[in-house]
């Protein structure tokens, strides 16, 4: 996003960025092996919808319609195309799920980091206090996929009975 004209445009942008993140997550949900990690990525894949709600709530505040997603809006979008996030989706599902995990965790904190953004736009208190609770979320998000993360690679440092612990038992 270079140069928003307005708070409208920015939440504009969030509400896109919101509808690219429930598709990521909806798509990364069918195909992560991992059990935890594939519910968290569905649960997210809901929420990321109900903050593009609360985002159209703000737009409608300031007089603008909202309307579905058509089409034609997607033509003029400067977000990736479908086959942009198609062709990405494929790259993401060759990475092993800790690299899945990273890109997931950078996602979040771009996202935060896009309602830090707003909020020095925004002036309407009660938008500001919406942008705040949106920023605090993404912060959740990252941090759920930063304790999966955490899981993951702990467990590969447990021992097992194929792989003792080493050092000295006493």
């Amino acid at each position: 996003m270079t140069n928003p004209d307005s708070a409208e445009d920015i939440l504009l942008y969030a509400a896109e960025r919101e509808v690219e993140a429930n598709v990521f997550y909806n798509l990364l949900s069918q195909f992560v092996d991992d059990p935890q990690v594939r519910a968290l990525c569905s649960e997210l894949a809901s929420e990321e919808l109900e903050h593009k709600a609360l985002i159209e709530l703000e737009l409608m505040k300031l007089g603008k319609v909202v309307k579905p997603l058509t089409a034609s809006d997607i033509k003029k979008s400067t977000n990736p195309k479908p086959l942009d996030l198609m062709l990405a989706m494929a790259k993401t599902l060759q990475m092993d799920l800790e690299r899945i995990l990273l890109m997931a965790m950078d996602k979040e904190k771009n996202s935060f980091k896009l309602y830090l953004d707003l909020m020095t736009v925004v002036q309407d208190p009660d938008s500001r206090k919406v942008i705040v609770e949106l920023a605090e979320e993404e912060a959740r998000h990252k941090i759920r996929f930063e304790m999966e993360y955490d899981r993951l690679v702990s467990s590969r440092h447990r021992p097992t009975e194929d792989n003792p612990p080493t050092g000295l038992n006493i």
